[in-house]
């Protein structure tokens, strides 16, 4: 086959789900109904944050955060998934290739520093709560959102600019239903030893530091938790922490098992299906788990949908 570099490669094509040829209908339906209720469930979190006074807090703060990134993660992805899923549109331009996957490594780097946050506000709040106030002030709230989302948009800068400056001279097919940076890498026919260093070098800050920061925190929380007495005191401690550890352990599970499986373990397969629990089933879960958990939002939302009604 005759080779073709990246300036003539003007477009990639998606597979998607091709493995299913006669389940694409029901795949679009099930995916318009995850789209829909994540965009729906992280909208009204962000919105009742945003319009309710009493939870203007660093928790809520750092939760609305998370909830726009969550809108932010469905919708740079499953819009053309469901364009690939019912109208077989699978072509995709070069340059909104590697938009798509910029935004979405982004968003990866994003989860992972604002879950970190998220971790140190309650550690602040269970292990040293008459300072809370002190500590976890606006300021402080914002400046940590700010780098959040700031280093995390920098990350994937030198990984983005090195695939695009990459030759696809085998096929232009991407066995993903989105513009993945694994499934390109695999496209390549002009070695990828420098972005895979880059990666290499790159994990253990973007991934494994925010995993020890996030843990250490949660070593703390529950060894004071367990230090108090009462019973009801540990369950009420407990019950400030949980959703977000619950949303820690889904997320790290996932991203790791994408990204950090040994190369001979690598299997496409199953990266697209540990794929679609991050970006679909996670966005969708998070709004179910903080509101069924958290009695102040949970009670903030039904006011909202209360007088929504009236």
């Amino acid at each position: 086959m005759e080779k073709r570099n990246q300036s003539e490669v003007t477009e990639f094509i998606i597979l998607g789900f091709f493995e299913f040829p006669e389940m694409q209908p029901l795949l679009f339906l099930v995916f318009l109904i995850i789209y829909m209720m994540s965009l729906t469930g992280n909208l009204l979190i962000l919105l009742t944050v945003c319009f309710d006074s009493h939870l203007h807090s660093p928790m809520f703060f750092f939760l609305s955060n998370l909830s726009f990134l969550e809108i932010c993660y469905v919708t740079v992805t499953v819009p053309k998934l469901l364009a690939v899923l019912i109208a077989q549109n699978k072509t995709i331009s070069f340059i909104h290739c590697m938009i798509q996957m910029y935004v979405f490594l982004a968003c990866i780097a994003v989860e992972f520093y604002l879950l970190t946050a998220m971790a140190y506000d309650r550690y602040v709040a269970i292990c040293n709560p008459l300072r809370y106030t002190i500590v976890m002030k606006r300021k402080v709230c914002i400046i940590l959102a700010t780098v959040s989302w700031t280093t995390a948009f920098l990350n994937p800068v030198p990984h983005v600019n090195l695939i695009s400056q990459s030759s696809f001279c085998s096929s232009n097919k991407i066995n993903h239903f989105f513009c993945d940076m694994t499934a390109l890498m695999s496209l390549s026919c002009s070695g990828t030893s420098v972005i895979e260093t880059i990666t290499y070098i790159e994990s253990p800050l973007l991934g494994l530091t925010p995993f020890i920061l996030t843990i250490t925190s949660y070593v703390y929380i529950i060894s004071a938790i367990l230090k108090i007495r009462s019973t009801k005191g540990r369950q009420k401690a407990f019950s400030t922490c949980s959703s977000h550890l619950t949303v820690v352990l889904l997320f790290y599970g996932t991203t790791f098992g994408v990204y950090m499986r040994p190369k001979s373990d690598y299997s496409m397969d199953l990266n697209k299906l540990l794929t679609v629990v991050y970006i679909t089933a996670i966005p969708l879960i998070n709004p179910l788990i903080y509101s069924l958990r958290n009695k102040e939002l949970k009670g903030s939302l039904c006011k909202a949908l209360r007088r929504a009604k009236n």
